[in-house]
């Protein structure tokens, strides 16, 4: 009998103290509660880029990463602008070595650089060093050729890792994955770029397309045309995320702006 006392008794005790935790959480405003508790269960913190932003809003990001090729670039260019979009082009190096003078004409019509790495590798198989000249490199290339500089950075094949991630954040970057991915890089028809594109629409979407895909270009309008028939506004990257007071959710990877703590 006095055995089962004292396990009863550490039982209570054990919950009594979970329950002083939780309720100092919800008493303490300064930090969003889902954020707390996700580091709680989890203390080893995984990171993780952003995947969409959490909005009530009805707006997405088109971006378009360039990595091989350039001949239906000038015609993605001329969609964008007579439909008044403007959009955010994730860029690689050799890249930009290749096609310096369509650089400066995606800078002159108004879109948003982003930072693709330099030669698109694997970067899981290289150092927290080896990743952030990867970033470096491409930087100085893009801003030589237009004199811009990038602070949203897109890892090659979408592939990241907390080095990845922290290497990106203390060079100043935000990483950027996307929620809808075009597919057009496996050279769908215009009508399954299309279904795939509108079928996934949601708000806060980032959505991945490519700057030489087969048949993005004959795909752009019908998607546009959906995006303003169900009142969408389209933006660049920048325009749609948080730039401050968000985390991350570490499963879903929604941006989530954190709420005011009722003292502000």
């Amino acid at each position: 009998m006095f055995l089962s006392l004292a396990i009863t008794r550490r039982k209570l005790i054990l919950a009594l103290a979970v329950g002083a935790v939780l309720l100092l959480m919800l008493a303490t405003p300064l930090l969003d509660l889902p954020e707390r508790l996700a580091q709680a269960v989890n203390p080893t913190e995984r990171l993780v880029p952003i995947y969409y932003v959490d909005t009530n809003e009805k707006k997405v990001a088109f971006s378009f990463d360039a990595s091989w090729g350039a001949e239906r670039t000038e015609e993605i260019l001329s969609i964008l602008r007579n439909n008044d979009i403007k959009t955010t082009f994730f860029l690689t190096g050799f890249w930009v070595s290749e096609y310096p003078e369509l650089v400066k004409l995606i800078v002159k019509e108004g879109h948003e650089i982003g930072n693709h790495t330099a030669t698109h590798p694997h970067l899981a198989s290289l150092t927290l060093e080896q990743i952030k000249e990867e970033i470096k490199n491409v930087e100085e290339m893009i801003h030589q050729a237009a004199g811009v500089r990038t602070t949203l950075f897109r890892p090659p094949f979408g592939e990241y890792s907390n080095e990845v991630i922290k290497a990106a954040t203390e060079l100043g970057y935000k990483t950027i994955q996307w929620s809808i991915d075009s597919l057009d890089w496996q050279n769908l028809t215009a009508p399954e770029i299309t279904e795939r594109v509108t079928s996934r629409s949601h708000k806060g979407a980032i959505i991945l397309f490519h700057n030489n895909g087969l048949h993005t270009a004959e795909a752009l309008p019908e998607i546009i045309k959906y995006y303003r028939e169900h009142k969408y506004e389209i933006l660049p990257v920048s325009e749609l995320i948080y730039q401050e007071d968000y985390y991350i959710d570490p499963h879903s990877g929604a941006q989530i702006k954190k709420k005011k703590s009722k003292n502000n």
